[in-house]
């Protein structure tokens, strides 16, 4: 089956040599063709390149893309799409004055969540996260990693992770899992954090790697949560069981989060809406991977992650939506996007490149997704007539998505 794109307005994002990632000042870059053509033969990029050079093609099937941009879908490398439920009511409590502490006492916030998957069937917990998943997948999301943490239990923890496995071979789209048990410490363990710690490290990591439910092991290490002890205790146990970490890190406090996820070759260090200059240096020089969450900031009313002092050291930057129904209930990588060029100060090339090739990266995804280049994957997307690939962050209201290809199928 070959497909052919015509009359492309702009390709963005082509890369000719296979690159990993894009750090600091090269995020400035975005390569572009315009006027251009895009051949795909089954499910991978075959060729491109400009309308004027085409060479004669017979192709199944050809598509006119003119006044449209073509481009590779978002890489949503941070999710909790699986969970039971919503927080609505809690969303209305914030409005009427309620601290998160206080919702938090009165039964809600993470815990609320896990009640609620708890009481919920596997079947129906995969039937509402596959309509999210299918949801963003409209909105141009090509490739996509879900957590567990809304189960708390060695029950109901492994019950998420077999929903993101069902997920994962019933979609075309890359699906990557990451244990992430400790997300909060259960109620019943509250008097006892280490007793829980004690649960995930040698009761419920075991089963998750001889089940092969998860790639990743992921930690909630803030004031109130989990502790750098906790954290190089967790990761030290996973390292052995072959997960490699992916972790919640400087959401509200800076700990010492991002050093222990250095320390452990982490592929990723999430969050990071507070960071000092000790954070920034000893990120340099690794091969982890900073992941910026706008659409939580925007939706807790707190400070966004300091893109311009992460750039500005030359270091790499992702974003991801962080979809979860207490701080972010929503997957939509376009208004990321947006988000990260009004809010944190990014420029559109910069905010696309951290959408793409980067969130790739921060799911091991780069040498297949995240960018058009030959022999890659032909997960990508075809906006509606627009004027610029600006316009894409700058009409946040808008969705500028007219079709998305994943593995070279219409879906």
């Amino acid at each position: 089956m070959t497909l052919l794109v015509t009359n492309i307005k702009e390709l963005l994002q082509v890369r000719e040599q296979n690159i990993l990632k894009v750090s600091g000042s090269e995020m400035k870059e975005l390569p572009t063709i315009k006027n251009a053509w895009l051949l795909i033969e089954n499910d991978k990029i075959a060729d491109f390149g400009t309308m004027k050079n085409m060479p004669k093609i017979t192709a199944d099937q050809t598509i006119d893309a003119t006044g449209k941009i073509v481009l590779p879908t978002w890489c949503d490398s941070h999710t909790h799409i699986v969970y039971a439920g919503n927080r609505e009511q809690e969303f209305a409590d914030r409005i009427n004055g309620l601290s998160y502490e206080e919702i938090a006492n009165r039964g809600g916030g993470i815990l609320n969540s896990v009640k609620t998957l708890q009481d919920t069937s596997e079947e129906e917990v995969y039937e509402q996260s596959a309509k999210r998943l299918k949801e963003v997948m409209k909105l141009g999301t090509g490739a996509v990693e879900i957590k567990s943490g809304y189960g708390l239990t060695e029950k109901a923890e492994l019950k998420m992770l077999r929903v993101i496995k069902k997920l994962r071979e019933n979609y075309d789209l890359p699906v990557k899992s990451t244990f992430l048990g400790a997300h909060a410490i259960p109620k019943e363990y509250k008097n006892d954090p280490d007793a829980y710690m004690d649960l995930v490290i040698n009761e419920i990591l075991p089963k998750v790697a001889k089940e092969g439910l998860a790639e990743y092991i992921d930690i909630f290490c803030e004031k109130g949560y989990f502790s750098i002890k906790d954290t190089h205790r967790l990761l030290s146990a996973a390292k052995e069981h072959g997960l490699k970490p992916k972790i919640h890190v400087n959401q509200f406090n800076s700990i010492g989060g991002v050093k222990v996820g250095v320390e452990h070759e982490a592929l990723s260090v999430d969050h990071l809406e507070v960071m000092n200059d000790e954070d920034i240096e000893v990120l340099k020089g690794t091969r982890t991977m900073p992941v910026a969450l706008p659409s939580c900031s925007l939706f807790l009313s707190i400070p966004y992650t300091p893109a311009r002092k992460i750039l500005d050291a030359e270091l790499p930057l992702a974003l991801a939506t962080d979809f979860n129904p207490g701080s972010t209930p929503s997957g939509n990588m376009n208004l990321v996007v947006s988000l990260a060029c009004i809010k944190m100060k990014m420029t559109p090339e910069e905010a696309i490149n951290a959408a793409t090739i980067n969130g790739a990266y921060a799911m091991d995804l780069s040498e297949t997704h995240g960018s058009i280049t030959k022999g890659k994957m032909a997960n990508f997307m075809i906006t509606k007539e627009i004027p610029s690939f600006t316009f894409l962050p700058y009409a946040f209201g808008t969705n500028s998505i007219d079709s998305v290809y994943i593995n070279g199928k219409l879906i």
